[in-house]
């Protein structure tokens, strides 16, 4: 049978996420950053919207993780999505996030244009990330990625209105080690 209507299917490609394992000298960036830690920052945990023990702001020595790791991934992302953000992006600001048994973070979102979660510890596979949406029919959608240390190391870059949420781990007293960030606009001056 022909078709003679000349139709086609369309299939919205507007949003999704990339996955990366970091290679090792990235992942020893990572690692040197949340050693170093801004000196100029307390925890943040006042502004996240969880329950975890500690969150503490990272430095992004020479913008090393910017132009390395997280821009080569929102051009990625960019291509892969036809997302055609305007204007020149930069990391606003990441953390470290260590997170104790029983402790979760809630369905909740992130301010910019993009946001991302690296994995560095999972010390018990009893726990789930989980992106939370609607399709276009406006099914309620989860996409779950358990937690086992076979993720760490990976990163995951997603539109930052992206709802997502953190379960809590149980059958461990070691700490799991995260890292997050937000990607935003930059402001130009006009001097």
């Amino acid at each position: 049978m022909s078709i003679t209507n000349k139709s086609k299917p369309v299939s919205p490609r507007d949003a999704g996420w990339i996955i990366k394992k970091l290679t090792q000298v990235e992942l020893d960036f990572v690692w040197y950053c949340i050693d170093k830690k801004r000196e100029d920052t307390n925890k943040i945990q006042h502004s996240l919207a969880g329950n975890i023990s500690s969150s503490i702001g990272l430095k992004d020595h020479q913008n090393l993780f910017w132009n390395s790791v997280a821009n080569p991934l929102v051009k990625d992302y960019q291509h892969f999505y036809k997302d055609n953000t305007k204007g020149k992006l930069h990391l606003r600001n990441w953390w470290v996030n260590y997170q104790k048994e029983n402790e979760f973070n809630p369905l909740h979102k992130h301010s910019g244009v993009y946001s991302f979660v690296i994995w560095l510890k999972i010390p018990a596979s009893s726990s789930n990330f989980v992106f939370t949406y609607t399709d276009l029919l406006g099914k309620i959608i989860s996409m779950t990625y358990k937690m086992t240390p076979d993720m760490e190391g990976k990163m995951v870059l997603f539109p930052s209105r992206l709802n997502h949420e953190v379960y809590p781990f149980y059958d461990s007293d070691e700490t799991r080690v995260s890292v997050s960030g937000n990607i935003v606009p930059s402001v130009v001056s006009l001097r």
